[in-house]
């Protein structure tokens, strides 16, 4: 084992710069570059800046590692392994760390996936320092912090095998986008421009083809955390977010229950109208089930996804209690561009199919992230 700050040659938060929206000038990372720890190019900010000499220090080099050391709890820790494109220059910004490796001991690889396992996270928490709206810690504690570290030869070993398992579950992953992105494609060929209804398909009021029923919000004195004979799961729009369905209330208390086959939508946001899939149980006042009155549910599902009618309902959002809400009426009134069951059903069809491949694409990709926790288990422990 080492201590980081004897095998990191650099471990420093970044330059501090104001970064403003619309600004131009050399791209700055800053907390959300790393969100979904990788280097995101599309999450950069600016302020600006044209010329670069007084941030040479600070410009990230191939391999730097970024850490998050402020932000909430569940966060810290979180890091991202930076890959130079081409003759990039990226300004190293504040609220981030970089990590440059000394690369006579220490491959960069090697570290960035050290850094996601659950035994560097638990050293993280011994150092983590906590106040009421975010947590963190300093560069003196995190010098302090352990690395295993083999050989050269052997770090690149296992840095190649966890790249390839790495690779593989990128690309299936980028299997499903193409699906999504391929039934988005079918529905616009299919049915055309949902405002210019370009189809010249018959226009029905959004009130005669979908009934909305909203949910009941019960006293959070009598939430549960275990299931009984007695209670039903309470569905809540947060739980979507963390994929933890926790809650639950005597069945007496439920007034409307969703399964999941339900459309399901968020009334409030940001961003409203999301569009969920459904979960056997009683739903909230956050939520709302979206029942078809006339034709098949994918079709109306798909529909209720597009932008055009997302963008109005954004604009004519309503603020009730602190929140951006649906307004109801509005929505019970937008015009949809009705084409033939017949038509609807072919889509139907071709969305069943596609989720079949999705659910092999799924099944392939739990088995390549139980590998890929396996081998972390067996090389860093």
């Amino acid at each position: 084992m080492a201590k980081l700050g004897d095998v990191f040659t650099l471990i420093r938060n970044g330059a501090s710069i104001k970064q403003t929206e619309g600004a131009g000038g050399f791209p700055i990372t800053r907390i959300e570059t790393i969100a979904n720890r990788k280097v995101d190019h599309k999450k950069f900010g600016y302020a600006d800046i044209v010329d670069i000499t007084k941030y040479e220090s600070y410009v990230l080099q191939d391999g730097d590692i970024l850490m998050s050391h402020i932000n909430s709890e569940k966060h810290l820790g979180k890091v991202a392994l930076y890959k130079k494109q081409v003759n990039e220059q990226i300004i190293h910004g504040m609220n981030l760390l970089v990590l440059r490796a000394n690369p006579k001991i220490l491959l960069s690889d090697y570290a960035a996936y050290f850094f996601e396992t659950p035994g560097f996270l638990r050293q993280i928490q011994k150092i983590t320092k906590k106040s009421v709206n975010q947590a963190s810690f300093t560069v003196t504690a995190l010098k302090e912090l352990e690395i295993p570290l083999p050989s050269l030869d052997e770090q690149r070993r296992i840095a190649a095998v966890l790249d390839k398992v790495t690779d593989l579950i990128a690309q299936r992953r980028a299997q499903l986008d193409k699906l999504d992105l391929l039934v988005e494609a079918l529905f616009n060929e299919m049915f055309g421009d949902p405002i210019l209804n370009t189809k010249e398909f018959p226009v029905y009021k959004m009130k005669d083809v979908v009934q909305f029923e909203g949910g009941s919000q019960p006293d959070k004195s009598f939430f549960e955390y275990s299931p009984t004979e007695n209670n039903v799961r309470l569905i809540q729009i947060r739980d979507y977010k963390s994929n933890k369905f926790i809650t639950y209330i005597p069945k007496s208390l439920a007034r409307r229950f969703c399964t999941a086959d339900d459309i399901m939508i968020g009334r409030y946001g940001p961003p409203i109208f999301q569009i969920l899939g459904g979960i056997d149980g009683a739903y909230n006042v956050a939520l709302m089930k979206a029942t078809p009155k006339m034709g098949n549910r994918e079709f109306i599902r798909h529909f209720l996804k597009q932008k055009c009618l997302l963008h109005y309902l954004e604009g004519l959002s309503k603020r009730t209690a602190g929140q951006d809400g649906i307004q109801m009426d509005k929505l019970k009134e937008y015009p949809v561009p009705y084409p033939p069951v017949e038509l609807q059903n072919q889509f139907s069809s071709f969305v069943e199919q596609t989720e079949k491949s999705k659910l092999t694409i799924l099944e392939s990709l739990d088995k390549l992230e139980m590998i890929k926790k396996a081998l972390m288990q067996n090389y860093f422990g």
